[in-house]
């Protein structure tokens, strides 16, 4: 299990148009239950993190300029997700 975000793209947003978009670049957080179940913890739009059907995406790797201006919002979401524990799955 990965201890640092990765970053996965949405194949298919199929039921849930509201919450995910497809062919867009979504930053995944690490969450070992949730991959025991067959799920991905994403940051949506809101910078919420929900759990989604893991075989709606894909990892792909970004080129390290990308990844900084990911990360620039992904360390706050990590500190805050590990204050708060699991939130509630979607997909």
């Amino acid at each position: 299990m990965k201890t640092t975000p990765c970053y996965l793209l949405c194949l298919n947003n199929r039921g849930l148009p509201a919450s995910l978009e497809s062919r867009k670049v979504y930053v995944s957080l690490p969450d070992v239950e949730a991959m025991r179940l067959g799920m991905v913890r994403v940051v949506d739009e809101s910078g919420e993190d929900y759990l989604f059907p893991q075989e709606r995406f894909v990892e792909i790797t970004l080129p390290p300029s990308a990844q900084v201006a990911f990360g620039r919002k992904v360390r706050p979401l990590l500190m805050s997700a590990k204050r708060s524990g699991a939130r509630n799955p979607r997909g």
